[in-house]
C-alpha cells in the first residue's frame, strides 16, 4: 500500500483572488433579474457584454473594457429581441461579433461597431429562426469559423453555418433530436470533435456534433447533473449538480466510460447552480456558485486523487452571474492566470477578480503561460462540415510577440510608401542593383516582394495592443484615476519596448558573430 503525503508540490498552491478597486469596477449597471441559470455576461479583450433589464423586449449592454466607473443611466443598449435575452457569447475569432438568444425563439448575430454607441443598436447582422420554443443556450465552435450551436426548450440542438450571404437563416445544417428534456449545458472538447450535454432528464451525453449520434450516455442515479464541462485533452468530463440527498456536488467522469464517475465530491447544502470553469493551460478548475460569494479552485491531475483542492476566494457579495476573460486579454506582467467578472445584482456592480500567481520577478513567466489558443480559426465552416478536425492554433502570450488581429488585415501597401521600415544600407544596395538592370529602384513584380519586406511588413500593420485595446485609439483621460491608468499603461509599454530593444540588440550581436565566422572560414 503506497503512502501519499498530504503536502503536494504545485506552482499554483498560493494562487489568490484579487478584486479590482472601486474605480476599476463597472457601477450602476442594470443587471438582469432573470431566474434562468446562465452566466449573463460575456467578455473579450475589447468589450464586456451583460444582459440587462429592458421593458418591451430583451436587450444587453456592450461596454468598452476600459470604460470603468459609473455607467450613464441612458447608456445605449443592443436591443432587437421581442423576449428576454437568455444567453450571449462573443465569437472567439472576431472580437466585434456576438451571438444572443432569447425567449422569442430566435438567435441574432450582431456586428458591434468600433466606435462608442451613441444610440440604441438595433441592426443585427443575421437572424437564425428554427426553434419552436425559447432558446436557452448558444455556443461557438472552438476551432471552426462561423459554426454556431444553439439549444432550446423544444429539446433540440441546432447546428448553424453562418458562412452565407442570407440575413435570415431558416434551415440549420443539422438538428440533433436525441434529448428527452431541456438541455441545461453544452461543452466542446479542445478540437470540437465531441459535444457533451447535460439534460434535465439527469443524463449526461457525449455526441458527435456533425451526425448527432450518441457516443456515450450516463444514467447514473446518484448524481443529477446541471452543468457539464470537458477538461481539455485529459479525456475527462466534469459535471456539477446535486446528490440524491440534495447536496451540491461535482463528479469527474472518464469520457470513454460514463457508467460510474471516477470520483464524486460533496461541497455544501446550498441550492444555487454551480458553474465550472477550466483553464487548459494550468489544469486549474474553478467552481462558482450562483448566489455564493466565494470561488473554489482545484488543480486537476491524471493520477488519483484527480481533484486537488487548493483554496477559495471569499467575498460577502453574492454573484448573479459571471464572465471570464480569454487568456489573450490577461495582464501577464502581474502573473494573472484567470480573470472573472462578477455580476453583483444587489449593488448593480460588475467586479473584476484577478487570479494571480505570486511571483517576485517582473519578467515574463514562461512556466505559467504556455502557448494558448489564439483568435484565429484552424478550420473553415466547409472543412469542418466535411469531417475535418484540427487542434486550435496556439499563440504565445509573451509581450512583444505578434498579436492576432480580430479583423482581417487591410490590403498591404506598396513598398515604395515612405512608411516601409528598411535599412538605409539595404536601400542603397537595392538602388544600385536596380540602376544596373535599368529598372526603377524598389520596383517589384506584383506578389513577389522580397523576403526582408515580408518580415518587416506585419510590424507596421499590427495595432499596438496594450491590455487588450489600441493605445492610440484610447480616448484622452478625463479624471485623475483615468490619468493614472494611462500613465501605468505607458510605463508598461515603455518596459515592453525596452525588452524588445534588448532582444534586437542580442540578435544583432549574434548576426555580427556569424558574419565574422563566415569571413574567417572564407579566408582559410
Amino acid at each position: 500500500m503506497s503512502w501519499h503525503p498530504q503536502y503536494r508540490s504545485s506552482k499554483f498552491r498560493h494562487v489568490f483572488g484579487k478584486p479590482a478597486s472601486k474605480e476599476n469596477c463597472y457601477d450602476s449597471v442594470p443587471i438582469t433579474r432573470s431566474v434562468h441559470d446562465n452566466h449573463f455576461c460575456a467578455v473579450n479583450p475589447h468589450f464586456i457584454a451583460v444582459v440587462t433589464e429592458c421593458a418591451g423586449g430583451g436587450a444587453f449592454l456592450v461596454i468598452p473594457l476600459h470604460q470603468t466607473g459609473k455607467l450613464d443611466p441612458h447608456y445605449p443598449k443592443v436591443c432587437g429581441h421581442r423576449g428576454n435575452v437568455l444567453d450571449i457569447k462573443w465569437n472567439p475569432f472576431d472580437d466585434f461579433e456576438i451571438a444572443s438568444c432569447s425567449e422569442d425563439a430566435t438567435i441574432k448575430i450582431w456586428d458591434i461597431p468600433k466606435q462608442l454607441l451613441t444610440r440604441n443598436f438595433t441592426t443585427y447582422k443575421k437572424e437564425l429562426v428554427g426553434h419552436s420554443r425559447r432558446v436557452g443556450l448558444v455556443e461557438w465552435h472552438p476551432t471552426a469559423a462561423n459554426i454556431l450551436f444553439s439549444s432550446g426548450y423544444d429539446y433540440k440542438v441546432m447546428v448553424w453555418n453562418l458562412d452565407t450571404k442570407e440575413s435570415v437563416i431558416v434551415n440549420p445544417v443539422r438538428t440533433i433530436t436525441c434529448h428527452q428534456d431541456v438541455i441545461l449545458s453544452m461543452s466542446f472538447n479542445t478540437n470540437g470533435s465531441l459535444l457533451a450535454t447535460a439534460c434535465k432528464d439527469r443524463k449526461i451525453r457525449i455526441l458527435d456534433p456533425r451526425l448527432g449520434t450518441i457516443l456515450q450516455e450516463a444514467s447514473y442515479k446518484g448524481h443529477r447533473a446541471n452543468k457539464v464541462l470537458f477538461l481539455g485533452n485529459m479525456k475527462k468530463l466534469l459535471s456539477t449538480g446535486t446528490s440524491r440527498w440534495n447536496n451540491r456536488q461535482m463528479a469527474l467522469w472518464d469520457q470513454d466510460n460514463l457508467s460510474v464517475p471516477l470520483t464524486e465530491e460533496d461541497l455544501d447544502g446550498s441550492s444555487g447552480v454551480l458553474f465550472p470553469f477550466y483553464d487548459v493551460d494550468t489544469n486549474m478548475l474553478y467552481i462558482v456558485g450562483k448566489g455564493d460569494g466565494n470561488i473554489r479552485y482545484y488543480e486537476v491531475s491524471a493520477e488519483k486523487p484527480h481533484l486537488n483542492y487548493l483554496t477559495e476566494y471569499r467575498s460577502y457579495n453574492p454573484q448573479k452571474g459571471i464572465g471570464t476573460m480569454p487568456k489573450r486579454g490577461l495582464e501577464v506582467s502581474s502573473c494573472e492566470i484567470f480573470r472573472f467578472y462578477k455580476l453583483i445584482t444587489t449593488k448593480s456592480l460588475i467586479e473584476p477578480i484577478s487570479m494571480i500567481v505570486p511571483r517576485r520577478s517582473e519578467s515574463y513567466q514562461e512556466d505559467i503561460y504556455p502557448p494558448t489558443a489564439g483568435a484565429q480559426p484552424s478550420l473553415t465552416a466547409r472543412e469542418w462540415l466535411s469531417g475535418m478536425n484540427r487542434e486550435p492554433i496556439l499563440v504565445s502570450l509573451r509581450p512583444g510577440s505578434q498579436p492576432l488581429s480580430p479583423r482581417p488585415l487591410p490590403p498591404e501597401k506598396p513598398l515604395s510608401t515612405p512608411t516601409a521600415r528598411t535599412s538605409p544600407l539595404l536601400l542603397d544596395h537595392t538602388a544600385k542593383l536596380s540602376a544596373e538592370d535599368g529598372q526603377r529602384p524598389l520596383s517589384q513584380p506584383e506578389g513577389k516582394a522580397p523576403r526582408w519586406a515580408a518580415e518587416h511588413r506585419p510590424e507596421e500593420k499590427q495595432p499596438w495592443l496594450t491590455n487588450g485595446f489600441d493605445i492610440f485609439e484610447c480616448p484622452p483621460p478625463k479624471t485623475e484615476n483615468e490619468l493614472l491608468q494611462m500613465f501605468y499603461r505607458q510605463q508598461e509599454e515603455i518596459r515592453r519596448l525596452r525588452e524588445l530593444v534588448t532582444q534586437r540588440e542580442v540578435q544583432a550581436k549574434q548576426l555580427e558573430l556569424e558574419i565574422k565566422n563566415l569571413r574567417m572560414s572564407s579566408a582559410f
